[in-house]
This record gives C-alpha cells, structure tokens and sequence, in this order.
C-alpha cells in the first residue's frame, strides 16, 4: 500500500483528497495535517511515502514543512507532492529547491493525480507542464548560474551526459536507449548523480542541470 499523509487547511478539501485517493487500489490515506508543522509531526509519526502538501497554510506553510521532511534523515523515504491554487504561485521554485519531489495544480484531473501519487511514491519526479515552463522560465530570469551551488565539476563526462537528458525530460528508458547501455547502467549513473550533487530526485537534478548552466534555457 501506497500511505498517504494529507496537509491542507481547508477540511473540506481534506475530505475530497481522501475520499479520492481511498478509492483507489494500493493507495491508503494515513493521516491529516492542517498546517505544516502537524504535517511533519504526522510525517514523523506515520511515515507516510507521499505527503500532499498545500503550500499556502497559517503558522508554518508547505514550503518551511518540505524543507524540515526533505531535511529529516530519517524521513528520508517520505516523498512530498505540492498541491496549488495558483499554477504562477510564487515558491514553485523554492519548494522544488526545498526537496519536493512534485509539483501540481489542484484542478488536475482526479485521475491524473492518483497516478501523480503512484508516480512520486516510486521515486521519480513529477511536475505538470505549466509549472514546468514556470521553472524554467524562473531560472532564465535568473542573472548568471549558480555553479558554485552543486558539486557539477564531481561529475565524469558520462555523468554530465546523462544529467543533460534528465534535465530534457529523458525517462529511464529513454537514457537507456540514447546512451546504448542497459535500464540498470542508466538508473546507477542517476544514482551516483545524485549522491555527488546531494539531489533526493530528479526534481533536484533538472535544478541543478539548469542553475549551473549546464542545460540552458531553450536549449534543443
């Protein structure tokens, strides 16, 4: 079962996520949180895989809450999916910075934020196409990279390849196939990756990739 922890200040939106994700297979809502601070206590208390969190919450918000789980060793596999009002809201960047490991609107479609759930408790990184362009477009605006923030120059030359393909969107078959090794070769390459750059998902590596200029801003 896939445990889910619920963080919103609003009980009636509470109540649809949980009526929404308790119907669906393997996915069991274990807890509710009305701001940040129950959100990580519950986190701690649960251990929930996903945390679906507001960011917009009185005392601490979402985006304090993501930065204490993602800095918690030993809530090291609870993954947080961000839910918004606003697809332009202003800490998309900050949260993705913060450890988040996805991004979403909430008038997704029912549908796609179970899967976006499913999505994010395997490890892998979620975030809609607006709030991609939003990113990108954030770290455009943005004077002169910020190499100095991660550890590129730690990587080998193979490693860099690979991290410019995640930062283009590549999946893991898609490395694969591009780089002619096997689904296994790729996902150690990521994980080495992300060890050197201290990244908790690809989240973090697209970051990385686009802060320190490796991949540019409407690069091809």
């Amino acid at each position: 079962m896939i445990r889910v922890l619920l963080a919103d200040d609003q009980a009636l939106i509470r109540a649809g996520f949980r009526m929404l994700l308790d119907a669906a297979d393997e996915i069991e809502v274990v807890g509710e949180a009305a701001d940040g601070a129950e959100a990580v206590r519950l986190a701690v208390r649960t251990r929930a895989d996903v945390v679906l969190m507001d960011i917009r919450m009185p005392g601490t918000d979402g985006l304090e809450a993501t930065r204490r789980i993602a800095a918690d060793d030993d809530l090291a596999g609870v993954r947080v999916l961000i839910l918004t009002t606003y697809e332009a809201d202003e800490y998309v960047y900050e949260a993705l910075r913060a450890g988040a490991s996805g991004f979403l609107v909430k008038d997704t479609d029912p549908a796609d934020l179970v899967q976006a759930v499913r999505v994010v408790a395997a490890g892998e990184a979620l975030l809609s196409p607006r709030i991609t362009r939003r990113l990108i477009a954030d770290i455009a605006a943005r004077p002169q990279p910020r190499a100095g923030a991660y550890r590129i120059d730690a990587l080998t030359d193979r490693e860099r390849e690979v991290l410019t393909l995640v930062a283009r969107g590549r999946s893991n078959d898609d490395l694969a196939r591009e780089l002619h090794v096997s689904p296994l070769t790729a996902k150690t390459h990521l994980s080495r990756i992300m060890t050197k750059l201290d990244a908790h998902d690809r989240a973090q590596l697209v970051i990385a990739a686009y802060e320190t200029g490796l991949v540019a801003p409407g690069s091809p």
